[in-house]
């Protein structure tokens, strides 16, 4: 009897297995074409989702890109001329001057001393100069009635001659020693701004102090130093010949225009090492955003491409066979037609040939597209990504083609029935199919 029970047990608790099996089957799974919406999509029965943009006629500006270094338009390293003690300084650290302000004073006492000593040196020999003018009139009249001796006259204008001469050099030892008293007084050679402070007061400091008291840079205006491949030169050249050539300072981002300036200097020669052309372009920079040392991204405009074709980055994919875009065309159908790029960017390319203005292109959903391909031109909200076909933008992170996968392509995914616990599947009807959007 045991041996009975224990086999009606087990029979019961299988057929509770295989009826928990059965109802989470049926629950999940529709059973009719109706509560299956998108799989026929899934299965590549029906049209792939895409965005679509349309192919203008524009003109584009010719831009050549490049990266510099922003440079100080005059960098100048205020050192001291003479030896003596740091006794003042007059500037603060990051302060604007302009030419001529005072920067530093280094004690005068011992230059106003020369200059006072050279002074009276002239002073005196200014006197003998005097005196031996004196003579020299007296010689030479006595000379004239042979009261005195010709050798006699001779000698006192040599004198004379002599203390002439003295007398000049005396004024320059003057002008020296103004000129070491004026070097005790530092001044900004140039406009412009203060670095931090080398030296401190109370310090002996002379010319041989090579750190110097302070840097000045000059940031308004300022250049840009950066170099060009030597394939783009001609087309520089050409361009500078023709006019300024404008230039963009442009943000790491490569969208925010950071000053507009123009470019100044080709380079005369050709790097042999790197194949490369230096260049200088200068910028007002009104609002300090260019700073010494800073790496930015140069645009140069050198031309404008007048009726050029014109389409969305993203819709340029590359093959085995080179550039493509796809064509959408009657019927909602799209033809993968061969392109050439000539220019572009992150938001737009610009064709040379295989497409004519007002065609439509796709832009996103490049999964599942081949040649001959149905499409459904979708809202920007319900569109799939572009996923590994086509360029991913920030935030995508390559998560089309699961979504693809969860919810069919080109429908909304079905709703799934409800299971509140305990009970029975609650009856749900399947979401309708999302509507293209033209």
């Amino acid at each position: 009897m045991r041996r009975v029970l224990r086999w009606i047990a087990w029979l019961l608790v299988l057929a509770l297995l295989a009826a928990g099996l059965a109802y989470v089957i049926v629950g999940r799974a529709p059973t009719t074409p109706a509560q299956r919406p998108g799989r026929a999509a899934m299965m590549g029965g029906g049209p792939v989702p895409v965005l679509a943009a349309q192919v203008r006629r524009v003109d584009v500006p010719i831009r050549l890109d490049a990266v510099g270094t922003v440079q100080a338009l005059n960098t100048v390293t205020v050192r001291p001329q003479v030896e003596g003690q740091l006794i003042w300084i007059g500037f603060r650290e990051g302060q604007d001057v302009r030419k001529g302000d005072l920067l530093a004073q280094i004690d005068p006492a011992a230059f106003k001393a020369a200059l006072d000593q050279a002074e009276a040196k002239k002073a005196q020999d200014q006197a003998n100069l005097a005196n031996a003018r004196i003579d020299l009139d007296r010689y030479a009249r006595l000379a004239r009635t042979d009261y005195a001796t010709k050798q006699q006259a001779d000698t006192q204008r040599a004198l004379v001659a002599q203390l002439e001469a003295q007398v000049r050099a005396d004024q320059a030892a003057i002008d020296a020693a103004k000129t070491q008293l004026g070097y005790a007084t530092m001044t900004a050679p140039i406009d412009g701004r203060t670095g931090l402070r080398l030296v401190d007061e109370g310090n002996i400091v002379g010319a041989s102090t090579t750190a110097g008291i302070v840097t000045l840079t000059q940031v308004q205006p300022i250049s840009i130093l950066f170099t060009m491949p030597q394939q783009f030169l001609r087309q520089v050249n050409a361009a500078f010949a023709a006019g300024p050539v404008p230039a963009d300072a442009v943000d790491s981002d490569n969208r925010t225009v950071l000053d507009q300036g123009r470019l100044e200097v080709v380079d005369n020669q050709v790097d042999v090492t790197t194949g490369t052309v230096k260049m200088k372009a200068t910028f007002p920079n009104p609002g300090r955003l260019l700073w010494p040392g800073q790496f930015v991204n140069v645009r140069l405009q050198t031309g404008m491409r007048k009726d050029a074709l014109v389409v969305p980055a993203p819709a340029v994919q590359r093959g085995p066979t080179g550039t493509v875009v796809y064509v959408i065309g009657e019927n909602d159908t799209v033809a993968v037609k061969p392109v050439t790029v000539v220019q572009q960017d992150e938001m737009q390319a610009v064709l040379g040939d295989g497409l004519a203005g007002g065609e439509r292109v796709v832009t996103s959903g490049f999964t599942r597209l081949t040649n001959g391909s149905k499409v459904q031109v979708s809202a920007p909200a319900t569109a799939p990504d572009a996923g590994a076909g086509g360029p991913r933008g920030p935030g995508q992170g390559g998560r089309g083609r699961r979504g693809q996968q969860q919810g069919g392509a080109g429908e909304a995914p079905a709703a799934q029935p409800a299971v509140p616990p305990g009970g029975a599947p609650a009856p749900a009807d399947p979401a309708p199919a999302a509507q293209p959007a033209r």
